[in-house]
């Protein structure tokens, strides 16, 4: 599986969007990782799709948009309209998941599932075969800059073992070290946002990260 970084904006100067996005895409980042929270599924509110809209005009690497909503079905189209790549959205919301699948592949996304710590990876299990990635969060969702929980790397191990060739993201205090642990357990998609944006040189960490995630890679 190619490993890939996906910097989390969150995580950036929000006063400088553009500059920061070159920064990804000189860095060599693989995907811009989007953060949309709505105050009601996580205690945190970001960007829009207004937001992502005008980043997308200034920006060639795929967007990759994680909903941290409560209603994915309905704010789909809008996400799609305004440049998403793959739009990944939690199994714990409130629309019907099969019916989400298909607005977004149907509006030519690709589609992520993702799963809170303590959520069963089970839960994914039944809509395998009709998304691009499975999203295991390694902290709680809602805010950036957290702990990486080493404790749910058995679920990304479950996955990998069940879909040889799905990506599995991570998401949540990863860094350069903590993507050695990650990897080793079989992810390939990395959410890195303070260990990029933080760093003094982040092309270095970028390329950093994905070494030591493929020295470890299954």
């Amino acid at each position: 599986m190619k490993i890939k970084i996906s910097p989390s904006m969150l995580a950036s100067d929000y006063a400088n969007l553009e500059q920061e996005l070159e920064k990804c895409e000189k860095g060599g980042a693989d995907l811009i990782h989007l953060d949309v929270m709505d105050g009601h599924f996580v205690p945190n509110i970001s960007i829009g799709a207004p937001v992502i809209s005008a980043m997308k005009k200034v920006c060639k690497v795929p967007f990759d948009v994680h909903l941290m909503i409560s209603d994915p079905y309905f704010y789909a189209e809008d996400f799609i309209k305004a440049g998403a790549d793959i739009i990944t959205f939690h199994t714990e919301c409130d629309s019907d998941i099969e019916k989400t699948i298909k607005k977004i592949t149907d509006g030519g996304c690709k589609v992520g599932l993702a799963v809170k710590p303590n959520t069963p990876i089970e839960n994914v299990y039944p809509y395998l075969d009709k998304i691009s990635m499975v999203l295991v969060m390694t902290v709680e969702p809602g805010f950036g800059g957290q702990s990486f929980m080493e404790s749910v790397m058995p679920k990304v191990a479950a996955v990998r073992e069940k879909c040889p060739d799905m990506d599995i993201q991570v998401d949540g205090g990863i860094n350069t070290e903590t993507v050695k642990i990650a990897g080793k357990a079989g992810a390939n998609v990395f959410v890195a946002g303070s260990a990029v944006f933080k760093s003094e040189d982040p092309a270095e960490t970028i390329k950093t990260l994905k070494q030591n995630a493929v020295v470890n890679e299954i």
